[in-house]
């Protein structure tokens, strides 16, 4: 039965990197990714949060590659993936912390360190450290909304634990938010 749950962890985590990739440039604001903050959260929520730092890192990685995007595809991505799961699996299960987890990670610690990437490595000038936070936080806010909604009527509908049952996570009773 392991074996399965494994193989459908995998299986679901190709199918977010690839609906990461191609859905991100075609429902995107210049300067804001939503729909990379909303592959983050709800593969943390279904995966947990080193998963969801492994999608988030490959979704990054093959949009550099593949479509010149700068290092923001990383610096912007991976902190909040990471931080969603965490704060989802430390709230038992509450849809809500996934969603803060992912605004503060990628909102706050992605946007801040975004500036020395960009500015040492990448070579952009007249940027503050400040710089990308606005649009990060908006960014996330939106995805994390649309995220938010997704997972509740996953939820109200009983499909969300039965994905999570599927690929071997944990189930939470009931959580309020």
């Amino acid at each position: 039965m392991r074996r399965k749950s494994d193989l459908l962890k995998l299986v679901m985590l190709s199918m977010l990197v690839a609906l990461g990739v191609v859905i991100s440039p075609l429902l995107r604001i210049e300067g804001m990714c939503p729909m990379a903050h909303f592959i983050n959260i709800v593969c943390a929520v279904l995966l947990g949060p080193w998963y969801a730092l492994l999608c988030a890192t490959l979704i990054g990685v093959i949009r550099m590659m593949l479509m010149g995007i700068p290092p923001l595809a990383l610096t912007g991505a991976v902190f909040g993936a990471m931080l969603s799961g965490i704060f989802y699996r430390m709230s038992k299960g509450k849809l809500l912390y996934a969603v803060i987890g992912e605004v503060i990670g990628t909102g706050i610690i992605g946007a801040i360190v975004s500036y020395p990437v960009m500015a040492f490595i990448y070579g952009k000038t007249g940027l503050t450290w400040l710089f990308y936070v606005p649009l990060f936080i908006c960014g996330t806010l939106i995805g994390g909304t649309i995220a938010y909604f997704f997972l509740t009527s996953l939820r109200k509908s009983g499909m969300l634990a039965n994905f999570q049952k599927s690929l071997g996570a944990k189930i939470y009773d009931k959580p309020s938010i």
